[in-house]
């Protein structure tokens, strides 16, 4: 069977498992390989880019929902700035150092879930940031663009973590080889996209 959509990736779980019993529980082994494909996957078609305003007076801002990792965090408007990553340790020495003074961000720290801004914003600003986002779920979305360029990642993912559940060990190691070099695969090839094209010098022969 082809694997298309989230139905297709449900039955051919079911087939290779050679269990028609399972229909209940397979969605779990889904779930459970997106939670560890968003671990292990950083690939180009991840990176995402959002605009928000940060208001004065205000030095937290909230992470998009999909948010995974941060790439780059840059402040817009005359002239493009980069906000710099630092620890909550050298956050809190700033603020205690510069008694918390306000001005346009110049680093961030991540704290409770947002992003927490240094100095305080004195005025609104434009931030953009670019992060890798989480794969949209199936359950959620029926397919996605990770479902149609590697449909084995999704495949192995997801009988490895069928395993523990059907007291299966000796599978384990089976199913997570094949989605270890699948995802490693999958890494490579956007390492390569990333870097083809680069390099390249136009040679023009002369008139002889």
């Amino acid at each position: 069977m082809t694997i298309t959509n989230y139905s297709t990736l449900q039955s051919t779980v079911a087939d290779y498992l050679n269990r028609s019993d399972l229909t209940a529980v397979i969605p779990t082994f889904i779930q459970l390989a997106e939670s560890q494909i968003n671990r292990d996957i950083r690939h180009y078609k991840m990176e995402t880019r959002s605009t928000a305003t940060i208001d004065a007076g205000d030095q937290y801002s909230q992470v998009p929902a999909d948010w995974m990792e941060t790439i780059r965090v840059s402040i817009q408007g005359t002239g493009t700035t980069v906000v710099n990553l630092i620890s909550r340790d050298a956050m809190a020495d700033k603020r205690a150092g510069a008694e918390d003074v306000s001005g346009r961000p110049e680093y961030y720290a991540h704290a409770d879930g947002q992003f927490n801004f240094y100095p305080t914003p004195d005025a609104d600003y434009t931030l953009e940031l670019l992060y890798f986002a989480k794969v949209p779920d199936l359950a959620s979305n029926s397919d996605n663009w990770l479902l149609d360029d590697s449909p084995d990642v999704y495949l192995y993912g997801s009988l490895m973590h069928s395993a523990p559940y059907l007291q299966e060990d000796a599978r384990i190691t089976v199913w997570a080889q094949l989605y270890s070099a699948a995802v490693a695969r999958l890494n490579e090839s956007s390492d390569r996209s990333r870097h083809s094209g680069s390099g390249l010098k136009l040679k023009v022969r002369g008139l002889g």
